[in-house]
């Protein structure tokens, strides 16, 4: 039997010649119709190899995005969604994980042509790589065994990266070369994120229309209140929407900013899309990954730091602020407050603040009579 001629291979589900009206759907399809035949090939059973489709197509539907499309940061985040959102048992995560792990390496086995496939369709450097790996699947994961919170920034780190972020476009204005509208389009991205809350794949999938006022907060003018239109689906829904509150002043100025002054030089006055690319397409949230991983590892900063730590950073730095808790709750569309007391990491200067106004009545009430403060 030649290489070619294997139970799941392309070529035996891909017919040349045929143009079709959605390339990236069409594939898809094909990859889990010839992964189904290599499992039969294999004589796994049917309900195993069903399950396991259906757990593919669920982990796609997360990303928003296509198997040659997909990196290790895609299951960083599916992993800390199932464990904070879904509390899904660590030795389910690790089947889920598991079940990924061997429909990517089938991918990747060069005997089934998947790779030279994708190049083919989509271009050079297109095609599927390893995702799950030992240092980002729970057995090796201790935080997800037994704490299932995630790492939030710190408010030092998060201003560092912001920081950082505002950099690179004066930098790439003093050096004068290309790449100054995309390097001011993620700075504003990030603080988007961080200021109203959002997944990353929420934030590639806003539009310019989702902003709006808010008579509450008549300050903020037209970004008083941001539509989620593309919100995390329940199982078997489509997704959730959901309006957040605009509370962060200052992520108003730069959304401002980047909407009447920046977005137009793209050139895309007809594309709804909030964040476009220089060839008028929308921002991917892979690209949204590779950028942040990029900024975070030229800072040294921690590894455990990933795009959907800026959603948990969210809810810290505002409980800190005293922000009130179903108020947080309804701006990150958690329908549960345990999901928001999950998100919820406070500083140790909090707690100490809090511990001293605790017992700030106690002590006044033991403070010897006649003497002063």
């Amino acid at each position: 039997m030649g290489r070619g001629d294997l139970a799941g291979a392309a070529r035996l589900e891909l017919v040349s010649g045929v143009v079709q009206l959605r390339p990236e759907d069409a594939m898809f399809e094909a990859m889990l119709k010839a992964w189904r035949a290599q499992q039969t090939a294999r004589g796994l059973r049917e309900d195993t190899v069903i399950r396991r489709e259906r757990l593919i197509r669920r982990f796609e539907k997360f990303t928003s995005d296509y198997p040659w499309s997909w990196g290790p940061a895609h299951v960083d985040e599916w992993s800390l969604h199932l464990t904070a959102e879904l509390h899904r048992a660590p030795s389910t995560i690790r089947g889920y994980q598991g079940d990924l792990r061997l429909f990517t390496e089938y991918l990747t086995d060069a005997r089934y042509g998947w790779g030279s496939a994708c190049e083919r369709e989509f271009g050079s450097g297109v095609h599927p790589v390893p995702i799950v790996h030992e240092w980002n699947t729970i057995a090796h994961l201790n935080d997800y065994e037994g704490d299932p919170e995630a790492r939030p920034f710190t408010r030092t780190e998060i201003q560092r990266f912001l920081d950082y972020a505002d950099e690179q476009v004066e930098r790439a204005v003093r050096a004068k070369r290309k790449g100054v509208l995309a390097a001011y389009r993620d700075a504003t991205l990030f603080k988007v994120m961080y200021g109203w809350g959002l997944r990353w794949t929420e934030t590639s999938k806003l539009d310019l229309v989702d902003w709006g006022r808010n008579p509450a907060a008549p300050e903020f003018g037209g970004y008083g209140m941001l539509n989620v239109r593309y919100g995390k689906a329940k199982r078997g829904q489509p997704p959730r929407r959901r309006n957040v509150a605009t509370v962060m002043g200052w992520a108003v100025e730069a959304v401002r900013d980047y909407v009447e002054n920046v977005r137009p030089r793209f050139g895309c006055e007809d594309h709804p899309a909030l964040w476009v690319t220089e060839r008028g397409r929308r921002v991917k949230p892979a690209e949204i990954n590779a950028r942040f991983v990029a900024y975070r590892d030229a800072l040294g900063l921690p590894r455990a730091l990933v795009p959907h730590s800026m959603r948990h950073s969210y809810v810290s730095h505002l409980t800190e602020d005293g922000v009130d808790r179903r108020f947080i709750q309804v701006n990150v569309g958690h329908e549960a407050d345990s999901s928001t007391a999950v998100y919820t990491h406070v500083s140790s200067d909090f707690m100490n603040t809090a511990l001293r106004r605790a017992l700030a009545p106690a002590l006044e009430e033991r403070k010897p009579a006649g003497r002063g403060r």
